[in-house]
């Protein structure tokens, strides 16, 4: 059992996934993993073209379990200095720690632990978040912190 700071690691294939969401638009989300304590996998790829309601109802099938969520999310922003322009549509990388409350003690203290790793690893993502149930994961909630700014 790995100690405090877990001692789990990213694994290859969950950085380069993460690299077609950020710098080719593979996919528009990620659901990552904790492979048997040890490493952070990737466990569904979301297509290009899913909504957050898709990935909302792909999480439905985590309502006991932790995982870690990357989304590709769409914003509208003012551009600055200028009241003529029609706002513009950024994407933020949103990187989210899910953790139920139904799922085990054990577990979320493995997915707590381990974050730090995955956040290293996926250099760019724009906010984090924790959410432990779906009201937390709303699109209001996560559109209202993305307008608060990074991190």
């Amino acid at each position: 059992m790995p100690g405090p700071a877990s001692g789990v690691v990213v694994s290859t294939d969950s950085k380069n996934v993460y690299d077609e969401v950020k710098k080719d638009k593979k996919y528009r989300y990620i659901i990552y993993y904790i492979k048997e304590e040890k490493t952070i996998e990737v466990e569904v790829r979301g297509e290009r073209e899913a909504t957050y309601k898709d990935f909302l109802l792909t999480l439905q099938n985590y309502k006991s379990e932790c995982r870690y969520c990357l989304f590709d999310f769409p914003v509208s922003v003012d551009v600055g200095g200028n009241e003529d322009k029609p706002p513009m549509t950024v994407d933020r990388l949103v990187l989210m720690t899910w953790c139920p409350e139904s799922s085990k003690i054990k577990q979320k203290m493995l997915y707590s632990s381990s974050c730090d790793a995955l956040k290293k690893a996926l250099v760019g993502t724009y906010k984090y978040v924790q959410a432990c149930d779906f009201e937390e994961a709303d699109e209001t909630v996560i559109v209202d912190s993305l307008k608060k700014g990074g991190k």
